[in-house]
């Protein structure tokens, strides 16, 4: 009698991914968590996140977890910092809770954390061990697993830096046309800062990737406002020119 072999997937017990995903969700900068129900209906939250296969790469863990956790594909998740410090298992419910998720038991776990800019959806999944997933203010924080706090306060820096260096991931996250309020008010939520109208009106002006389009708002209280669109062909040229100086 013929025998099929089984491929059975192994976490590996000593590295996880954690997906931090921000957004402007009602003029604040919120962070993408997962809600979980511990032992006795106790409920809490953390970032998507779980342990390694010990045959996936990095990369496609994350891309799964994220799947598993919130029900989100296609999300250009970027690799920004690695949490190692041995404190981050120490809480004896936090241990608790993702022994009896993993089947496995937990000592020292490094976790290596990615961070993506996106827009806000709705999203619940199936995963047993969560309930449904929460945009949630990043300065509206409850306690969460491990060092998760940590992580988000990392990733809200690194993502500036990031938007710095790299501004076209602000307009992945923007609809195809905006106004120079809703960009602007992107930046201040991104930055948690005021900035002057004018002096940013014409720095956009100034970019040369951001286009006038012949569209107006209607159906607004105050004076229409020109709606504009992000030319990705004018930012690798201006960004290529850049790189080569």
């Amino acid at each position: 009698m013929e025998t099929q072999d089984i491929h059975v997937e192994i976490l590996y017990p000593h590295v996880s991914v954690d997906c931090v995903l921000l957004s402007v969700v009602e003029d604040k900068l919120c962070v993408l968590l997962a809600e979980l129900t511990r032992e006795n209906d106790v409920k809490g939250f953390k970032l998507p996140g779980s342990l390694i296969y010990e045959t996936e790469n990095l990369d496609q863990a994350a891309s799964r977890i994220l799947k598993e956790s919130t029900g989100l594909t296609r999300i250009p998740l970027k690799q920004f910092q690695s949490f190692g410090d041995p404190a981050r298992t120490t809480n004896k419910d936090d241990v608790h809770w993702l022994e009896n998720a993993s089947k496995l038991k937990v000592g020292r776990i490094v976790t290596v954390a990615y961070l993506a800019l996106c827009k806000a959806r709705k999203r619940t999944n199936t995963n047993e061990r969560y309930n449904t997933a929460h945009w949630i203010p990043v300065d509206e924080l409850p306690r969460l697993l491990f060092d998760h706090n940590d992580i988000i306060k990392a990733a809200v820096q690194a993502v500036r830096r990031w938007v710095d260096v790299e501004p076209k991931i602000v307009f992945d996250y923007l609809p195809s046309k905006f106004t120079v309020t809703e960009l602007r008010r992107t930046y201040e939520i991104i930055y948690d800062k005021k900035l002057d109208v004018r002096n940013f009106h014409k720095k956009m002006n100034s970019f040369g990737y951001i286009v006038p389009t012949n569209e107006m708002e209607e159906g607004v209280p105050h004076r229409s406002a020109r709606f504009y669109r992000f030319d990705p062909a004018k930012y690798k040229k201006i960004y290529s020119k850049l790189s080569n100086n």
